[in-house]
């Protein structure tokens, strides 16, 4: 018998742990074919999971922690103080193989931290990244970074390309994706110092880079990996989601005469998924640690949280990890054959 995937889940993380986390898991469980331990305060998860009678049947657990680290707190600090915090024990069962992977709807700097310390780093990897599918229009085009390495080195990017082949590869079953690198211009020698330098690195990679691409080919899927670093990334993401936030207001309202509320409720809805899919869809996966970890808007709900599950689990069954250390090698190992400079 195939031995079920289990997935260690926040129940504190988010806005609305754990009643929702609780509600995504024991959705997870019964729609996804996974087991769950549930990683929180005794007490309330237990007083959630009383809302299903269903998860009684299920291969649902309960592993007790102590304390909840919030977005407010400085995450290393955090982590020396709340050693017994949620997202700690979810960590620390993945890092001891109890878990294949975790997932967490709370903290991305705690996330990011406790990945780092507890899982380490993969060789070749200096700070680990956060990157997915941020604009719906273009849902098979990862951006990475998006926010956690705001100053990057051109052999950071580098490893960030890497990373979103394996990705585009393995989740979308992409044979060679194509990799660009985000910059004011399409033309050959346009961008900054470090887009310059990442694109010498890019072009001797192996990969397959095809150069410089503009703010404007983002929905178009024109790439299948877009390089940047967290400070562009980030700026983008939320440009993003201002936008469609906006645009979504603003034809509710100025429609309101014109269609019915259902139909104006639906408009506003698919704007949404097309700018926000981060939230609409789940979670994106911590890159770079040696371990499974899938962090997700704190704001999400039962829907969005047993999807981030279904997506942790598909990165166990790809073999992510894996994947992505033996790209990493091969790529580093091409480029110090070819002698450039780390820089």
């Amino acid at each position: 018998m195939k031995k079920m995937i289990k997935i260690a889940l926040d129940a504190m993380g988010g806005d609305y742990g754990p009643e929702e986390t609780v509600a995504g898991a024991v959705q997870a469980a019964i729609n996804h074919d996974v087991a769950i331990q549930l990683i929180g305060d005794k007490d309330p998860v237990n007083a959630a999971l009383l809302n299903h009678p269903e998860s009684a049947s299920l291969d649902i657990t309960v592993i007790p922690s102590e304390g909840v680290i919030y977005e407010n707190e400085q995450p290393l600090k955090a982590l020396r103080q709340k050693q017994q915090a949620s997202i700690v024990v979810a960590t620390q069962l993945v890092a001891t193989r109890q878990s294949d992977a975790c997932v967490s709807m709370g903290s991305t700097g705690a996330s990011m931290a406790a990945a780092a310390l507890i899982f380490g780093l993969m060789e070749g990897i200096t700070r680990p990244a956060l990157g997915g599918p941020i604009i719906g229009l273009a849902p098979k085009t990862i951006i990475i970074d998006v926010g956690t390495n705001v100053d990057c080195k051109p052999i950071q990017l580098l490893s960030f390309a890497i990373i979103g082949e394996v990705f585009a590869n393995r989740f979308w079953n992409i044979s060679e994706p194509k990799i660009g690198i985000l910059s004011v211009g399409t033309e050959i020698g346009k961008g900054n110092k470090q887009v310059k330098e990442t694109s010498e690195l890019l072009s001797s990679s192996g990969l397959n880079f095809v150069g410089n691409i503009e703010g404007s080919d983002l929905p178009t899927g024109s790439v299948d990996v877009v390089v940047c670093d967290g400070f562009v990334g980030n700026i983008v993401m939320k440009l993003t989601e201002g936008i469609g936030s906006e645009i979504s207001k603003y034809l509710t309202e100025t429609l309101k005469e014109s269609i019915d509320a259902e139909t104006s409720r639906v408009l506003a809805r698919e704007i949404f998924k097309v700018t926000n899919p981060a939230a609409a869809y789940g979670a994106g996966p911590l890159l770079g640690v040696n371990g499974i970890s899938f962090v997700g808007h704190g704001r999400s709900k039962q829907d969005e949280i047993a999807g981030a599950i279904a997506t942790a689990k598909r990165a166990v069954e790809v073999d992510f990890i894996n994947q992505i250390q033996k790209r990493l090698s091969k790529t580093l190992s091409t480029l110090t054959e070819t002698g450039p400079d780390e820089r």
